[in-house]
């Protein structure tokens, strides 16, 4: 199975960029993982929250194709234990799905459209965080569920 990981904007702190760079690296040899991140909106200071996020989600499902499983992290979301997100991961790759696409929103959340399209919404946290910092965490976690997978010595419960 391939995992993608969608973002909206680019991650300007060094700090989270190398983070994320050294999770996408020890993914590498268990799954097939890729991080893509989409470009701002332009001019968004004029637009309200409901055209911001029109315009957003029409650029993300310009990315999805029909076959991925779409996958929003949304703080509306389901939340799992690291073990659990593990079991998660395990069933999705057992089934017949053969494309998984993690998608973080920008700061207003998604448009309808793209809830619409969804077939899951994990929540990370019930607290709020950047959504810089979600895909650092959304990687470590990613690889801490293939860890617990494959019988590594991560994850200490």
């Amino acid at each position: 199975m391939k995992i993608t990981l969608l973002c909206v904007g680019k991650t300007d702190d060094k700090y989270l960029e190398t983070g994320i760079q050294e999770f996408q690296k020890r993914l590498g040899r268990y799954i097939s993982f890729q991080m893509f991140c989409l470009p701002d909106v332009k001019n968004s200071s004029k637009l309200t929250q409901a055209e911001l996020k029109i315009r957003e989600g029409k650029l993300i499902l310009s990315k999805i194709k029909s076959n991925d499983f779409l996958v929003l992290l949304d703080e509306k979301g389901k939340e799992f234990r690291s073990v659990d997100f593990a079991n998660y991961l395990e069933k999705q790759m057992i089934g017949s799905i053969s494309s998984m696409v993690f998608v973080i929103g920008g700061p207003y959340g998604f448009d309808k459209q793209v809830y619409d399209r969804a077939q899951g919404l994990i929540s990370l946290s019930k607290m709020t965080f950047s959504h810089q910092m979600i895909r650092l965490f959304f990687v470590e976690q990613l690889y801490r569920g293939m860890s617990i997978l494959k019988g590594l010595p991560y994850h200490h419960e």
